[in-house]
């Protein structure tokens, strides 16, 4: 008796259910790689006949809004143009050289935090230890100044 999965009696039985199923993914790369440069041609003609018709849907619409806004006098919003091959792009914007130099300098705080706090702790050690000789000398520098009644 036969295995009705087609595997025979010793086979891999899972090798006919694959087989039955079939291996799309082998089909459409051999098919990608021999596709018959006629039906590359038509794809690209009806892609940029696509293009085409939505280019001029996207002008007309355009045209009906500047009468819309000329008639209302409403001025049209000016939205910064962004970098040409940013558009689609997932993830944030590439950093300007100006950025690069702020992050490479050793007080940058990214928070945009800029404390009175020094990074390194054994300069805020130091002024630390500076701190109650600075309150002292202000203090007699006031009581020089003012005279207490």
């Amino acid at each position: 008796m036969v295995s009705l999965l087609g595997g025979g009696l010793f086979g891999n039985p899972l090798s006919g259910v694959t087989n039955a199923l079939g291996d799309k993914d082998e089909k459409d790369d051999k098919n990608a790689e021999e596709e018959d440069p006629e039906i590359a041609e038509a794809k690209r003609e009806a892609e940029e006949k696509r293009n085409e018709k939505y280019r001029k849907m996207e002008e007309e619409r355009e045209a009906m809004r500047q009468t819309i806004r000329d008639k209302y006098h409403i001025q049209k919003k000016e939205i910064p143009k962004e970098d040409p091959g940013l558009e689609g792009r997932l993830g944030r914007k590439k950093k300007t050289p100006e950025e690069l130099a702020m992050e490479s300098d050793p007080n940058y705080d990214p928070s945009g935090n800029n404390s009175v706090f020094p990074k390194n702790l054994d300069e805020l050690t130091s002024r630390v230890k500076e701190l109650p000789n600075s309150v002292i000398t202000s203090v007699s520098g006031v009581a020089d100044k003012c005279s207490l009644q």
